[in-house]
Formats: structure tokens, sequence, C-alpha cells
């Protein structure tokens, strides 16, 4: 069916900063089609069970799709299922699923390279799969707009920060030998590495898509307390992570508008991100 209403597909939308962007959406007086992509169906719906209390009144429409980035099959039956409800169009792909992996080859849990392909597969991959078979869709909409969700750890210059606390961990050298002691947030260089990865991806969707008027960014919203690195929140709190409803609001702000001065960027609340 055709829908008077803008179409928006935010992958990892049950959870974090996705669901976060979803409410952000829903919170306000313009009306959408907000798709909830996720691996797990009854996780997508408890998260519109949760915003249909937190917001009782909306113009926008919520619903789930099964988005898994490691299977193809999941999603090209996504985006079928997207272009079939709405004539073949969506608006916006926020490319939001991800994870990190990093943590788990100390635990036991993966070995070294089943970790980095993991992170790889996930946050780089999948997101690249899924943005090809969605273009077609994207460019029926009258004003597409694409953005990839990155991570302020993801800028090489950023490795030469060594002034806020939180770049402090990242980047600090430790003690001489070998094998090198986990150091918290310092522990994290395959979901580091993918992020950059995931940057230039953007940049090749940027390059291709420019003359088509896709509108597409990479969105850095700072250290939000998610549980991204299977930290709790409030320990992300305490090492100064902020609320995931102020990342949800910026990436509102880009989808609508308030940043496409910056198209082809990373962009972060009140700053673009250096490489």
């Amino acid at each position: 069916m055709a829908s008077d209403k803008k179409i928006v597909l935010v992958t990892g939308g049950n959870t974090g900063l996705g669901y976060e962007t979803v409410k952000a959406l829903y919170q306000t007086d313009t009306p959408y089609e907000l798709i909830i992509g996720c691996r797990t169906i009854s996780k997508g719906e408890t998260a519109i069970a949760t915003l249909r209390t937190e917001v009782p009144q909306s113009p926008s429409s919520l619903s789930t799709l099964h988005v898994d980035l490691e299977s193809d099959a999941s999603l090209e039956n996504a985006v079928e299922s997207i272009a079939s409800r709405f004539a073949g169009r969506l608006d916006v792909l926020v490319n939001n699923g991800g994870g990190t992996f990093d943590q788990h080859v100390p635990a036991g849990n993966l070995s070294l390279r089943e970790a980095w392909n993991k992170s790889w597969e996930t946050n780089v991959t999948g997101t690249h799969v899924l943005t090809t078979l969605a273009v077609p869709l994207l460019l029926k909409s009258a004003d597409p707009r694409l953005l990839f969700i990155t991570s302020g750890t993801s800028a090489l210059k950023g490795t030469e920060d060594n002034v806020t606390p939180a770049m402090q961990r990242l980047n600090f050298n430790p003690e001489p030998g070998w094998p090198k002691k986990e150091l918290g947030l310092s522990s994290y260089p395959a979901y580091r590495a993918a992020k950059t990865g995931l940057n230039m991806v953007m940049r090749e969707w940027n390059r291709l898509l420019m003359r088509d008027g896709v509108k597409v960014w990479a969105v850095s919203p700072g250290f939000l307390a998610t549980g991204l690195t299977g930290v709790g929140r409030g320990e992300m709190l305490l090492k100064g992570a902020r609320d995931p409803a102020t990342g949800g609001q910026f990436v509102k702000d880009v989808i609508q508008g308030k940043r496409d001065e910056d198209v082809g960027l990373v962009v972060g609340p009140g700053r673009v991100q250096p490489w």
C-alpha cells in the first residue's frame, strides 16, 4: 500500500540508540511509518508496547521487521516486505544495528578470528548488503536519507587524543611485556576497526548516490550509556557516558534536516568528526 507518511527503517531498533531514535521520531508531530528492525520479533513487539506506554499519543505508526545482519536471506526478505507494504518505497534507512565482540575473546566464548570476523560481518558487511538491497526503494523517495551509525572511537585522528578520560582509557599505552592485561575500554580493537571501515562504506555510498539526490551521513552520537559493550548502564554513566535519549534526539535531527550542510561527513552533536 502507498503511504503519505515518511517510511523509516531503524535496524537494531528495539534497544539502545536504535530504540531512542524510534522514540524521538515517534514523539514528534511529523507522521512516520516507523519500522523496528530486529533479530527477535518478540523483542521488537516489547519495544513497541513500551513506546506506546511512554508516548501515548503519536501521529506515527509502529511495526517490527526481522532483520538479521548475518543472514542474506533475512535481509532480502526484509526489503521485499517493505517494498510490498509501501509500494516499493523507503524514505530513510538508519543503519544502527551492530555489536561489539572483543570482550568474548578473553571470556573464551569466541576465538580471536571469530570475534574479528563477527565484528565486521555485523557492523560492516551486513550493513552494506542491506543498503545495497534497499537502494532501489530509497530512489523512489522524494527525500531519501541514508544514515550509518558509527562511533567516536572510529576516527584515526582520535587515536592521538588523550584529553578526555574516555579517550585516555581507549588510547592508554600499557606496560611492556606480553600478554597485555585487559584494560576496560582499551580492549575493543575489532569494534573500532570495523567502525572505521564503516566510515569508508559511507563515503562510497555518498559517492555512488550523490547524483541520485540521496543524502548520506555517518552519525557519531557520542559516548552513550547503552548495553553495546556489555557494561552496565550505571558503570557507563560513571565513566562519563550520556543518556542514550540524547543520541536518539541527535539522529532525529539529522533525519529531519538539521545537518544537511554536512552530507557525506561523520557528524556528531555540534561538530563534524575528523577522519
